[in-house]
């Protein structure tokens, strides 16, 4: 017996929600701070003794981000291919390179890393492509990729990034070179660290106050948040500053305490003085 099938009918397949994972899994690979992982990674890793593992680990993860943003219907970045030859070649590094060179890549990749990626980065401006600008098209319509707004905020993300890996760079350097220190708390860590939070505040920050800005100077009823709200992260990273410190024993206890607790001064100071966001759209 043949069943009979009308074709006007069209069988519709239940949609799934995604988990909370999920929808975080996917928000991380549709951003540019996907295709910085393993750049963080590998400047945080690299060390004496521990170059081969640092570039293993970041190539693993650049691979891991490109097969997930795929899976996912992404197209390939800029970014992530960049990723993927850099970290390749630094693993090959690893295992054909003389001990010698090995050995430079402990003291100087932390420093050759993050100078790579500022390069990236300042290239893809200097070719009025800058490479957020991948990672936006795909959460906004066609219709605004031409948008002079839209193109600025890309670039100043952009700009950050540059600014947040130069910083690192810039320390790392100093530590190797004057300090002759590439495990430097200050100059290894805490300052590098600094640099890339401030990136990753400024691309959460500043669409939605570049675009209510606009909104506000176009007369609509927008109010931008205060400029002092891209800061929030100083005092927890300041206060976490002081307590590593002082398990480490990379400062004095006095210093740690002090450190903890212009920490604490400065968020109270910011609770007071900087309105809410939530106040100030209100």
């Amino acid at each position: 017996m043949t069943e009979n099938i009308d074709p006007n009918k069209t069988t519709v397949s239940p949609v799934v929600p995604q988990s909370k994972f999920s929808r975080g899994l996917s928000a991380f690979l549709n951003s540019p701070f996907a295709g910085m992982t393993p750049w963080i990674v590998m400047g945080f890793i690299n060390g004496p003794g521990r170059f081969e593992e640092a570039a293993a680990v970041a190539f693993g993860l650049s691979l891991l981000i490109v097969i997930g943003s795929h899976r996912r219907g992404s197209k390939i970045k800029f970014l992530e291919v960049f990723d993927l030859v850099y970290f390749s070649s630094m693993v090959l590094l690893a295992q054909f390179a003389s001990a010698g060179v090995v050995d430079w890549l402990e003291m100087w990749g932390g420093e050759m890393t993050n100078i790579a990626l500022v390069s990236f980065a300042l290239g893809s401006i200097l070719i009025r492509q800058p490479f957020t600008m991948q990672y936006a098209k795909e959460s906004e319509p066609e219709e605004m990729w031409d948008n002079p707004l839209f193109i600025h905020i890309n670039y100043m993300i952009t700009w950050s990034w540059v600014l947040g890996f130069g910083v690192g760079a810039a320390a790392g350097f100093y530590g190797d070179a004057v300090l002759n220190d590439n495990n430097n708390f200050w100059t290894g860590w805490i300052i590098g660290l600094a640099g890339t939070i401030f990136a990753i505040s400024f691309t959460e920050f500043y669409p939605e106050y570049a675009v209510a800005k606009e909104m506000a100077k176009a007369g609509e009823d927008a109010v931008p948040q205060s400029l002092a709200r891209l800061w929030d992260w100083v005092p927890i990273f300041v206060i976490i500053t002081g307590v590593a410190g002082l398990i480490t024993d990379s400062t004095s206890t006095v210093l740690g305490i002090v450190i903890i607790v212009v920490g604490v001064v400065i968020k109270v100071a910011m609770n007071a003085l900087v309105p809410d966001k939530k106040k100030a759209k209100a």
